[in-house]
């Protein structure tokens, strides 16, 4: 069927095969190497990256982005990679946290999260919990300002952020000042019009999506009952006291819906929310660096990012 591609990202399509599930440890190494192929981001303010381990068992190894030039703590956001909650890495999205650290100019704490199957929910979503603990109580020692704590993902990433948003506040904390949510996946039902219609789609499509779902959570457990909010973020019935969201999601791409849909209700539960919808892309798509739909996402995500990081909390946000 024919898409609504933008024309610089249609030749593209049929670059992305479908993911063979069947070993997915040399999927995960095959996907690891993408990096390899992306141009290397030139940070326009030179940047200290270095790796550190969350104290405790086990330990969570986190990867460390920060401004070398501040004047005083500046805003942090712990971050979670893509990847179907059973792929990616730091090191895969390493060119983003890069880009995020020095165009939001904040400090950015990217998380090696625990993966399904080996590490169904919710290992990942508690290592995420103890590295945003970590944040809070080392700020002093990192060059943290506590009360601009963020947390944010892409793809898996940003369904793990909305989940580990949910979590902080029913915890009681560490307060959060913003929530930056990549084509987040916060629906297991997999009931929503994109999801049932795209399955022929490049880098996502449904058939991944099942199995991605089946394995965070179990074989045969998504779409019943029992499934907790914390790991697909739709089920939450209260959504009113969260931080500040923003929220993105490509056109053609089956996680579309869910995305708009959880926009919608974080804004109709009076969280402040903006929604980006991009046009003619496909999930992923900025992995095509010329094209001008890369530039524009990049460009908007970042300026979403600097709002919600560095704005004071009574002057709202948007």
């Amino acid at each position: 069927m024919t898409r609504a591609y933008d024309p610089q990202l249609a030749p593209w399509v049929e670059v992305f095969p479908p993911y063979d599930f069947s070993d997915l440890t040399a999927l995960r190494a095959e996907q690891d190497r993408l990096n390899d192929h992306m141009p290397p981001y030139e940070a326009p303010v030179p940047l200290s990256v270095h790796d550190a381990v969350v104290p405790g068992e086990p330990g969570v190894p986190v990867r460390i982005y920060a401004p070398k030039l501040r004047h005083g703590p500046l805003p942090a956001m712990v971050y979670f990679h893509g990847g179907g909650f059973i792929m990616g890495s730091v090191d895969m999205f390493d060119h983003v946290t890069r880009r995020m650290a020095a165009e939001g100019n904040l400090i950015m704490i990217a998380v090696s999260y625990r993966l399904a199957p080996e590490h169904p929910f919710p290992a990942g979503l508690e290592d995420g919990y103890r590295a945003l603990l970590w944040a809070h109580e080392t700020a002093d020692e990192h060059g943290i300002d506590r009360s601009r704590l963020a947390v944010g993902g892409d793809s898996a990433g940003g369904g793990l952020a909305a989940g580990l948003a949910l979590l902080a506040r029913d915890r009681g904390g560490p307060p959060l000042c913003f929530q930056y949510l990549g084509a987040p996946p916060v629906d297991d039902t997999l009931s929503t019009p994109s999801m049932q219609t795209y399955d022929d789609t490049p880098i996502w499509y449904r058939s991944a999506a099942v199995y991605s779902w089946d394995c965070y959570l179990g074989p045969s457990k998504p779409g019943t009952p029992d499934v907790s909010p914390y790991a697909a973020p739709a089920r939450a019935k209260d959504l009113s006291g969260l931080p500040p969201a923003y929220v993105y999601v490509y056109q053609v791409d089956p996680l579309r819906d869910e995305g708009i849909n959880y926009a919608q209700r974080l804004a109709h539960a009076e969280v402040p929310t903006e929604l980006a919808l991009y046009s003619g892309t496909f999930h992923a798509s900025p992995l095509v660096p010329d094209a001008a739909s890369s530039a524009r996402i990049f460009a908007s995500n970042m300026a979403a990012l600097r709002r919600g990081a560095h704005q004071a909390s009574n002057d709202g946000f948007g």
